[in-house]
C-alpha cells in the first residue's frame, strides 16, 4: 500500500534563531577556542577594513609622490595588511572548524547516550529512521553553523559595522544617501526570511521521512523480496523523494529570491551613490582616493549584508535542528530508578510475585494487555505460560524486565517492588532468550560476550558449547572471530537462536525468560539445546512461553493466559482434565502433529 508523505505542520516549529541557545552548553567547555576564534575574526575583519584605508593612501599619496620611495613604502604596508589578514583567516578557519567538529561529536555522543536509555514506549511513538536523522543530519547542520556559518555571520557583521563607520568617515554625504536604501533591504529580508525558515523545517522533516522509510524497507529486505514488493516500495520511495525534492526546491527558490532582492537593491543603490560621488570628484569636492575607499567600503558593506542574508537561512535551519535535538536531549525516560532505590537481596533467589496487575501499552491505552493479572513463582520453579496469540504472555516478560510500568498492581522480584528498584539491577538478574533473537554485526565472541562483557574467551566458548553453538562457529572461516553480519545475516534461524542461548548461558542469571527458545531449531539441535537448557534451569527460576507440548509437559506448573487474564493453573494432566482452553490448544497441536507424521509416512 502506498505511503503518502506525512504532514508535519503540527510539529513544533523553530520560531527564531534563539533555539540555538540549546547548543551553547556544548560550546562552553571550549571557551578558549571560541575566544581564540573571536580574536582571529576581529583581527581579520580589521585587516580587511584596513585595506580600504591603504588603498586611499596609495591613490592620494603614492601616485602624487615625486619619488618611488613613498609608493614602495605604501605598497609594503599594503602587503603587511594582506599578510595579517591571511594569518588571521588561517587561525579563524582552523579554530572554528575544530570547534564545529568537536561540538557536533559531543552532541552526537550525548544524543545517542540519551536515546539508548529511553524506555521502549518512546520507540513505539517515534520512528527509528527519524531519530537517526536527528543524530546525523541535524548534528551536521549544527556542525555547519558552529564551524562555519556562525563565523561567517560574525565576520560579516563586524565588516558591516566597521565598514559603515568608515563610510561615514570617508564621506558623510554619500553615506547618508546610502542609508536611505536600508528599509528596502530589511523588508524583503523579513518577508522571505520567514518563508525560508518554514520551508527549512519542513525540508528537514521530509528528509527524516525518507530516512525512516529507507531504514524500514532495507532492514526488511528479505521480506520485501520474498513478497516481490520491490517495485511498489521503489514507487513509494520515489514519491517521497520527489515530495522532499519539491519542498527543497521551494526553499531554494525562496532563498534565491531573498538573495536576488538584497543584491539588486544594495548594488543598485551603490551604483546611484557612486554616480553622485564621481561628480563630486570631478568638481573637486572629494579626492579620487576617498572615492576609491568609499567604493571599497561600500562593496564590503554590501557584500557583508548579502552574505548575512544567505547565512541567516543556514542559521534558521540550524535553529530548527537545535530544537529537534533539544527535544531528544530533554526527553526523560518513562522508566528510571527512584531517588533512593532499594537493593535486591543477595544472593538472588529468583522469586517472582505479580499482584492484581493491569497494563495497557502507551499506543493502545484503551485496550488492556493484562487485566487483574496475578501469579506467584517460587525460587527455582519452572513455569510455562500458555495461551493463544495476543493473550499477554510476552507482555509479562516486558513488565518483568521493567520496559514498562503497569497502570495498577505490583511486580516484585525477591520481595522488592520493581518500581522501587534500579531497573539496571533488575535486568542484570534476568536472562532473556527471545523467539526472534538479536544478533549484532560483530564476531561471535562479541555477540556471546554481550551477556557478560568481562567474560574470558574460555567462558565464552564454554557457553557456546553448552548451547550447541561451538560446532558451527568453529567451522566458520575465522571461527569465533568471524563477523556474523548485520542482524546475523550469515547465520540460519537455528544458529541465531543458539547464539542467543549461549548469551543467556554466559550471563548466568537467577531468572530465565525463554520465549520459544527452541522454536527455530531442527530436531537434532533442539535436543542438544534442550539438554543444555535443562542443566541451566536447575536452581533457577524459569518462565517459558511455550506452544510445543514437549516443552510444556516438562514444566513444574502451567499457567494458561487468555485475554490478559489467568484462566487456569496446573500440571499438564490436571489441565487436560479441567482446563478447557488448554485442552483445546493441546488437542489442536496433537492433531497437527499426527497429520505431519501421516504426511511424512505417505511421502515415504
Amino acid at each position: 500500500m502506498a505511503r503518502e508523505p506525512q504532514n508535519r505542520e503540527d510539529r513544533p516549529k523553530s520560531k527564531d534563531i534563539g533555539n540555538l541557545r540549546h547548543i551553547l552548553r556544548f560550546v562552553a567547555p571550549y571557551g578558549w577556542v571560541a575566544a581564540g576564534t573571536l580574536l582571529a575574526l576581529v583581527i581579520a575583519a580589521a585587516a580587511t577594513l584596513g585595506l580600504g584605508k591603504a588603498l586611499q593612501l596609495v591613490i592620494d599619496l603614492g601616485f602624487k609622490s615625486d619619488t618611488g620611495e613613498t609608493l614602495d613604502i605604501l605598497f609594503l604596508a599594503f602587503l603587511g595588511v594582506i599578510a595579517v589578514l591571511a594569518v588571521a583567516t588561517f587561525a579563524r578557519y582552523y579554530l572554528v572548524m575544530w570547534l564545529g567538529e568537536r561540538v557536533a561529536a559531543d552532541i552526537r555522543r550525548e544524543v545517542y547516550s540519551r536515546v539508548i536509555g529511553l524506555s521502549p514506549a518512546f520507540f513505539e511513538i517515534n520512528r527509528t529512521g527519524e531519530i537517526l536523522s536527528r543524530i546525523t543530519t541535524d548534528t551536521t547542520l549544527i556542525q555547519s553553523v558552529v564551524g562555519s556559518s556562525a563565523s561567517v555571520a560574525l565576520r560579516n557583521l563586524l565588516i558591516f559595522i566597521g565598514g559603515s563607520i568608515m563610510l561615514v568617515i570617508t564621506s558623510p554625504k554619500l553615506s547618508g544617501m546610502a542609508v536611505l536604501v536600508v528599509p528596502l533591504i530589511i523588508i524583503p529580508l523579513i518577508v522571505f526570511g520567514r518563508r525560508v525558515r518554514k520551508l527549512s523545517r519542513l525540508t528537514q522533516d521530509r528528509i527524516g521521512e525518507v530516512g525512516a522509510m529507507a531504514d524500514e524497507s532495507i532492514n526488511a529486505v528479505r521480506t520485501v523480496q520474498a513478497y516481490v514488493h520491490e517495485d511498489i516500495d521503489r514507487s513509494d520511495f520515489a514519491k517521497l523523494v520527489e515530495s522532499t525534492f519539491r519542498t527543497a526546491i521551494d526553499q531554494i527558490r525562496a532563498r534565491a529570491w531573498l538573495t536576488m532582492a538584497v543584491i539588486l537593491l544594495i548594488f543598485g543603490a551603490i551604483d546611484g551613490v557612486l554616480w553622485i560621488g564621481a561628480k563630486d570628484v570631478v568638481l573637486g569636492d572629494m579626492s579620487g582616493g576617498q572615492l576609491a575607499a568609499f567604493v571599497f567600503y561600500a562593496v564590503m558593506t554590501a557584500g557583508s549584508v548579502a552574505a548575512l542574508s544567505e547565512v541567516y537561512g543556514d542559521i534558521q535551519k540550524a535553529a530548527g535542528a537545535a530544537e529537534r535535538l533539544s527535544d531528544l536531549l530533554t526527553t526523560e525516560s518513562d522508566i528510571r530508578p527512584p531517588a533512593n532505590p532499594l537493593a535486591l537481596p543477595e544472593p538472588a533467589d529468583g522469586a517472582i510475585k505479580i499482584e492484581d496487575l493491569t497494563f495497557a501499552y502507551p499506543t493502545r491505552p484503551e485496550i488492556n494487555a493484562l487485566q487483574d493479572f496475578s501469579i506467584d513463582v517460587a525460587p527455582g520453579e519452572n513455569v510455562a505460560l500458555v495461551g493463544p496469540s495476543g493473550a499477554g504472555k510476552t507482555t509479562v516478560y516486558q513488565l518483568l524486565l521493567r520496559f514498562y510500568d503497569p497502570q495498577s498492581g505490583h511486580i516484585a522480584i525477591d520481595g522488592v517492588d520493581l518500581v522501587r528498584a534500579d531497573p539496571r539491577e533488575v535486568r542484570s538478574r534476568i536472562g532473556l532468550v527471545p523467539q526472534d533473537p538479536v544478533i549484532f554485526a560483530a564476531s561471535a565472541w562479541d555477540n556471546i560476550r554481550y551477556g557478560r562483557p568481562d567474560a574470558s574467551d574460555d567462558e565464552v566458548r564454554a557457553a557456546a558449547e553448552a548451547a550447541a553453538a561451538a560446532e558451527f562457529l568453529d567451522r566458520m572461516p575465522d571461527g569465533f572471530s568471524s563477523p556474523l553480519g548485520e542482524r546475523g545475516v550469515t547465520l540460519s534461524g537455528g544458529q541465531r537462536q543458539r547464539i542467543a542461548i549461549a548469551r543467556a548461558v554466559l550471563k548466568n542469571p537467577s531468572i530465565l525468560l525463554l520465549d520459544e527458545a527452541t522454536s527455530a531449531l531442527d530436531a537434532e539441535s533442539e535436543l542438544l539445546v534442550q539438554q543444555a537448557l535443562e542443566v541451566l534451569m536447575q536452581g533457577r527460576t524459569t518462565l517459558v512461553i511455550a506452544h510445543r507440548l514437549a516443552t510444556v509437559q516438562k514444566a513444574d506448573r502451567i499457567i494458561v493466559i487468555d485475554e490478559g487474564q489467568v484462566v487456569a493453573t496446573g500440571t499438564h494432566n490436571e489441565l487436560m482434565k479441567e482446563g478447557e482452553l488448554y485442552a483445546r490448544l493441546a488437542r489442536l497441536q496433537f492433531n497437527a502433529g499426527l497429520q505431519a507424521i501421516d504426511g511424512f509416512a505417505a511421502a515415504e
